[in-house]
């Protein structure tokens, strides 16, 4: 004898499994496009050809802080930072600013003012301790000369930050 299901389609799996599959693509695709319009675009720049020119003029900082001979030893400490001249101090004793740049979100950059002690090193504290991957930027208050490196933080010891 032959045997009949006689169950109703919403009591059968396979209706289901079929129903599903669609719904969730739905669900997704409002969810992207969701997503799409309401986060910023922090990486895009408008303006290339004005952003080429400024890398270009970038440049020519950096090879100005190579011709000045300038070496310095950074230590960052928890939220302490410290920057000790090798050669090629600033003889104005100006203070000095130091910025943090965040590889992929803009809102966490940030800069810091290094101002010298008595004793000739360059400090300052920062509200919290920071922790990752960061582009940081050295320059005096007349950006004659730039200093950039990637580092990853945290680092107990001081390391040669050169052009």
């Amino acid at each position: 004898m032959k045997q009949t299901d006689t169950s109703p389609w919403y009591k059968q799996f396979w209706p289901w499994f079929l129903i599903t599959i669609p719904l969730l693509s739905m669900i997704l695709s409002i969810t992207m496009l969701n997503l799409a319009l309401n986060t910023d675009d922090s990486l895009v720049i408008d303006d290339y050809y004005k952003e080429g020119r400024g890398i270009n003029l970038e440049l020519t900082k950096v090879q100005e802080a190579k011709a000045l001979n300038i070496k310095t030893l950074l230590k960052v400490d928890g939220n302490r930072i410290s920057l000790e001249f090798l050669s090629g101090s600033p003889k104005t004793g100006e203070a000095l600013q130091l910025f943090f740049y965040h590889p992929t979100l803009e809102k966490m950059d940030f800069s810091a003012l290094l101002t010298q002690d008595a004793n000739g090193m360059f400090r300052t504290t920062l509200d919290s301790p920071i922790s990752g991957k960061w582009t940081v930027t050295l320059t005096p208050m007349t950006h004659n000369w730039k200093i950039v490196q990637q580092i990853q933080l945290p680092r107990k010891q001081a390391f040669a930050f050169n052009p």
